[in-house]
């Protein structure tokens, strides 16, 4: 069984569709601990409800980024992780955990990349781009995690249809839907050694 790390930065739905899949035994995985970048993320409250650790490291916690980097790999450590994934978090991980965790550290990305990734590109900003774009279809990428934004390797892909009339925001809801499943998906073939 592997034990995951989830980072998050927000409301934390990736993390409950991956709870709920190892709950549910669709993942031969535990969620050992949740951190987080925002003290206030609801991701830090699912975990807490679930009874995970849910710890709060950030660079307004803890201002030396040596220091940071250090807590976090402990962190890690101490819950013997074999997998990281982000779910929602919008900061880049350090090089000194990239290292520790190469090819282990995987991503989820609402568009399919290589098309619109980068710094900033993340939330409602995807989705703008996406429909400025004129694209026909869009969907959510998981990845491994490089030292640049979005360009590790692909792991899975899901293509989600954009629709005539489709607002950032309602592209987001069904980029979203698709989110969960997929991220399940990957991480099976992770856990089971098939990525």
């Amino acid at each position: 069984m592997k034990n995951i790390a989830v980072f998050a930065s927000g409301g934390g739905s990736g993390l409950q569709a991956i709870i709920d899949a190892c709950k549910s035994e669709r993942l031969n995985a535990r969620v050992r601990a949740v951190i987080s970048n925002n003290s206030g993320a609801f991701a830090l409250q699912r975990a807490r409800g679930e009874g995970i650790p849910a710890l709060h490291l950030s660079s307004k916690k803890i201002e030396d980024p040596t220091l940071l980097e250090k807590a976090m790999l402990e962190a890690l450590r101490e819950y013997e992780i074999h997998v990281v994934f982000l779910a929602g978090y919008l900061k880049k991980i350090s090089a000194g955990i990239l290292r520790a965790y190469e090819g282990r550290i995987f991503n989820i990305h609402p568009s399919l990349l290589p098309k619109h990734g980068g710094e900033g590109m993340h939330g409602l900003n995807v989705h703008r781009a996406v429909i400025a774009a004129g694209e026909t279809e869009t969907g959510a990428t998981v990845h491994r995690v490089s030292a640049e934004y979005d360009e590790g390797e692909i792991v899975a892909q899901a293509k989600v249809p954009v629709l005539e009339g489709d607002t950032p925001e309602t592209l987001a809801a069904r980029v979203l839907a698709r989110e969960h499943a997929l991220v399940v998906e990957a991480l099976a073939g992770i856990c089971a050694g098939r990525e």
